[in-house]
């Protein structure tokens, strides 16, 4: 038993005595030096051989979510990374926002848990994706990848060119390519010896071992062979016969493999960089800093300064700090960043609040009830990071493939060799054939198979306005049948307008307008401001307002024209006097009613159309009549229902999603084209039912794609099997998704699947030659009937073919 193992406390040893489980909690380790999924593999069934211990390893996030008894060091964890050949870290541990209580005292218990919280907090969170991925390893990957392809091309430019091959060219091949076969291969022969020493065998054993035999036998060929002599040439001969080998060498391949291997890596680390952006995004929504009350005065400190019980001050315009609860004003509130609501919900003294969230109008003394990882916004990051974390590594085909096809390569070349021994070929003609196994099975096509596909993929998508995140977000593509739309800012525009005006009988729809704009221009709610300017896209300019008031969550009222004896009625502490014809009243109909402007029969009607179709309706009126009614809604995209379409023709169910009540999601279904139904459309969902619904879709048997715009959507589309972020929304959205459409345009969600489904089917085209080219030279190889001029000529036609059908992908086209 190691000093580790007895670093649990009595309380899980008593527990687990008793036969109950013991108490648990959450660690999340970073982890380096992963290079394919059996890496992941391999060290999450490490973790989970400890007692009590239960792992999830991510090889895409390169972070592994330890599920742990309460009194396990935390260290014990990273010993058994290391154990196992790779490196791990805690995140930089922070803890909660103490409560006003605890603030004096500061409870030394959060020291001694902060590692274990640190898997739980959104600090760590923020800390985590700061480090996640970190640009140290992509710079030096990049810096390999230039350097061996400067020295790469012109070795295999003369091996290749025989009009190239002045004297002694063999020995310049030689300079510049062992500088690339070692150093710039090092990672690929520090991962096999890594994998060496624990039995296992990946890509890296076989780019290590081919790479390292072909400079091996390079070097003999020259300094003890023919080949080092002046003069020697690679001459065209295609004719397949037995050879010694002592004139061949192999210094292109070599060179040439590690470049375009290293290639591939480092775009899969630059796509690593981002990994956790989303949960950054989240925590840079809420506000920096904060007004808050002290002794009656304000005072602008840090928001990681606001403790519980705390008032502070929250002017039009500015985010609120943090959940609460109003003591003082009232406003309308933008939440739909967290609630999906499209709608500003009035609020006022008594009524909580959610930090993010933005203040429309008033001024607001909110008290502080939660703060830090508390709040519903730091509760979000860490559904975003759960939901992260939770999704399955999509294991790449090469690797999926390479577990098999690595052993049986290196038995074969081992194979090989005894052969030629046994049969009498001569420890040089062994040598030789095995040494050809290993090199025509390096992965040079392999290794373009997924990265040039996918630039090309991705570089025609970024022309269209789709961006795809990695190969493993094509994998999803394929198989998708259900996919669930957010309402606001995906299949509605997000923003409120005008849409219908009905006055009451011999009224003037202008005059109407014109009065009732003139009014709510002097608004600041947003409500106000769309009605105010659609009044003034249909009648013009609009006139002044004196004597304006707003009627706390009723609506507002003030004097459109001019005239010396109505001032004396609307003074700015002043009562209307209900006959005075220049006195415009906008709001509820309640409003109305109390200064003796009851709606009448076609009005009423009006309004409660509009409530029935989920729409927000406001009354006006003046002269002690009411005059009309004007209905604002969030207006749907004109390319939301052919999207729609484009998505059923792909066998598509499509779904509505929306924090938005049902009357108005049943509404915009019908204009869209989504089948009405419990289960296409479903409304008044929170952001952690949206999660759910995802989740129950996918316990059905469903592989969901979901695509939205708002922080409130992060955590769906993070849970989803495919992402899709409106590239007009938030960041958090953007960053959680697999792919980003840079248009607000619906149907480029179409176009996105088609794309991905179409640079898929192109990296599986690429993946089948590139192994059809292998198992097809294989045998030619440990027969020892293929010569370095037609192992060359095959390597270099494998990587034509792999480049010249991924450039295909450039001839896509969008629909749109």
């Amino acid at each position: 038993m190691t000093t580790s193992d007895s670093t649990r406390t009595s309380a899980a040893d008593s527990a687990r005595a008793t036969g109950a489980a013991p108490p648990t909690t959450f660690v999340e380790l970073q982890i380096e030096g992963m290079t394919c999924a059996s890496c992941a593999n391999r060290i999450e069934r490490k973790l989970n051989k400890l007692d009590d211990v239960t792992a999830e390893v991510n090889y895409a996030t390169e972070k592994a979510r330890v599920r742990i008894p309460e009194g396990l060091q935390p260290q014990l964890l990273l010993d058994t990374v290391e154990q196992a050949g790779y490196h791990a870290r805690l995140p930089k541990p922070r803890t909660r926002q103490p409560a006003t209580g605890d603030a004096a005292t500061g409870d030394a218990s959060d020291t001694d848990s902060a590692a274990a919280d640190a898997g739980r907090t959104v600090g760590s969170a923020h800390n985590q994706t700061d480090d996640a991925a970190g640009p140290d390893r992509v710079d030096d990957l990049r810096r390999r990848v230039l350097i061996s392809a400067i020295l790469s091309i012109p070795v295999i430019a003369m091996a290749m060119i025989p009009a190239l091959q002045f004297t002694n060219w063999q020995w310049l091949s030689l300079t510049l390519a062992a500088p690339v076969v070692v150093w710039g291969a090092w990672p690929f022969h520090r991962a096999a010896a890594i994998n060496l020493r624990h039995g296992a065998f990946t890509m890296d054993t076989l780019v290590s071992l081919g790479t390292s035999a072909a400079l091996a036998w390079s070097l003999y060929a020259l300094f003890f062979g023919h080949a080092g002599m002046p003069g020697m040439t690679h001459g065209f001969e295609f004719s397949l016969s037995p050879s010694d080998g002592a004139g061949d060498i192999y210094l292109e391949a070599a060179a040439g493999v590690t470049t375009f291997i290293l290639l591939g890596r480092y775009f899969e680390a630059r796509s690593k960089r981002s990994a956790g952006a989303a949960l950054r995004s989240l925590l840079e929504l809420g506000a920096k800093d904060v007004a808050v009350l002290r002794g009656g005065v304000e005072t602008r400190i840090p928001v990681d300064a606001l403790q519980v019980g705390e008032e502070f001050v929250v002017r039009p315009g500015e985010k609120i700090a943090t959940d609460g609860e109003i003591v003082d004003g009232a406003s309308a509130v933008d939440t739909s960043m967290v609630t999906g609501e499209s709608v500003p919900a009035e609020v006022g003294p008594g009524d909580a609040v959610v930090g993010g969230t933005v203040n429309a109008s008033g001024r607001l003394v909110v008290r502080a009830t939660r703060v830090g990882a508390d709040t519903q916004l730091a509760q979000m990051a860490q559904m975003v990071e759960d939901a992260q974390s939770g999704k399955a590594a999509a294991q790449r085909l090469a690797d999926r493939i390479s577990g098999v096809f690595v052993p049986v390569v290196l038995v074969l070349a081992v194979a090989t060799h005894l052969y030629w021994l046994v049969t009498g070929g001569g420890a040089s003609m062994a040598f030789t054939a095995a040494v050809a196994v290993l090199i025509i099975a390096c992965p040079c096509a392999l290794g373009l198979a997924t990265p040039m596909a996918l630039m090309v993929g991705t570089g025609r998508g970024a022309q269209l306005g789709i961006l795809i995140k990695g190969p493993e977000v094509l994998e999803s593509t394929r198989a998708v049948d259900t996919i669930v739309l957010d309402k606001t800012g995906t299949v509605t525009t997000g923003r409120h307008a005008l849409v219908t005006t009905t006055v009451a009988r011999g009224e003037d729809r202008a005059e109407v307008l014109r009065r009732a704009g003139a009014v709510e221009d002097a608004s600041e709610h947003p409500i106000a401001r769309a009605i105010a300017a659609g009044a003034r896209e249909e009648v013009g300019a609009l006139p002044a307002v004196e004597g304006f008031r707003n009627h706390e969550g009723l609506g507002v009222s003030g004097r459109v024209g001019g005239g010396a004896g109505v001032r004396r009625a609307v003074g700015a502490d002043a009562v209307e006097g209900v006959d005075d014809d220049e006195v415009v009243v906008v709001g509820r109909p309640a409003l109305l009613a109390e200064r003796g402007m009851p709606l009448p029969q076609e009005l009423e009607a009006a309004f409660t159309e509009a409530a029935q179709a989920g729409r927000t309706a406001v009354a006006a009126g003046w002269g002690g009549k009411a005059r009309g009614v004007l209905v604002v809604a969030d207006q749907i995209k004109d390319t939301s229902a052919e999207a729609i379409g484009r998505f059923r023709e792909f066998g598509l169910t499509p779904v509505l999603l929306t924090g938005d009540n049902a009357a108005v999601a049943a509404s915009v279904a019908a204009e869209v084209g989504i089948d009405p139904g419990p289960e296409t459309v479903i409304a008044e969902v929170m952001p952690a039912d949206k999660v759910e619904v995802v989740r129950r879709l996918q316990s059905e048997g469903r592989v969901v794609a979901m695509v939205g715009d708002g922080v409130n959507d992060a955590a769906a589309l993070a849970t989803a099997d495919l992402g899709l972020a409106i590239g007009t929304g938030t960041d958090a959205a953007i960053e959680a998704s697999d792919l980003t459409l840079v248009r607000g345009d619906l149907r480029s969600a179409a176009d996105a699947i088609r794309l991905s489904r179409r640079t898929l089917g192109t990296i599986r085209g690429n993946l089948f030659w590139a192994f059809a080219y292998n198992v097809a030279a294989l045998p030619l190889a440990a027969a020892g009937l293929l010569n370095p001029m037609i192992a060359g000529a095959a390597m270099a036609f494998s990587s034509v073919f792999v480049v010249a059908n991924s450039l295909r992908l450039r001839r896509f086209r969008a629909d749109v």
